[in-house]
């Protein structure tokens, strides 16, 4: 199973690295993970993606909740949080297939932030599914280098907005 957490955290030095260690020390494994600041600056948000069965997923919950600098831990469930990841993708192409290259690009609505005589770089937001079906059609091309953000989400509309007073 796959679960998307959402935790908001002080922003302090080395809080991330106290979270990614709890992961580490108890072996769980972390998909993706994302953090920024938040409206108020003395707070972070960071989306964790994770996996295990039910028990494990519980136990994540329960063990990152404990920790200090957590504030607020929320699953974030599909069918009531907007998610999106950002890709920038180096292609290596050629006059003889730029403009098909340039053709997929409109249809998924990326666009191309960096262009050489030799490579484009491709920058696309979107759902994971909408990424990875963007990758598969490149499968004409060869593919130079990937960068990937994780998965970032909110939760839809404003009920559960967490506010924080000190």
């Amino acid at each position: 199973m796959i679960r998307v957490l959402q935790l908001i955290v002080d922003n302090t030095s080395g809080v991330l690295s106290r979270i990614s260690g709890l992961f580490s020390r108890r072996g769980y494994n972390i998909e993706s993970i994302t953090a920024g600041i938040t409206a108020d600056p003395r707070y972070t948000r960071i989306t964790i993606v994770t996996s295990g069965d039910e028990d494990i997923l519980e136990q994540i919950e329960k063990q990152v909740g404990k920790l200090v600098d957590v504030r607020d831990i929320r699953v974030l469930e599909t069918h009531d949080s907007v998610f999106r990841e950002l890709v920038l993708i180096k292609v290596k192409v050629g006059d003889d297939k730029r403009q098909t290259l340039i053709s997929i690009c409109e249809v998924f609505r990326s666009s191309i932030i960096d262009i050489t005589k030799d490579s484009m770089i491709i920058e696309l937001t979107g759902d994971q599914s909408k990424i990875n079906a963007f990758i598969e059609m490149l499968s004409d091309y060869e593919i130079l280098e990937i960068a990937r953000t994780g998965i970032a989400g909110l939760r839809r509309g404003s009920e559960g907005v967490i506010y924080l007073n000190d």
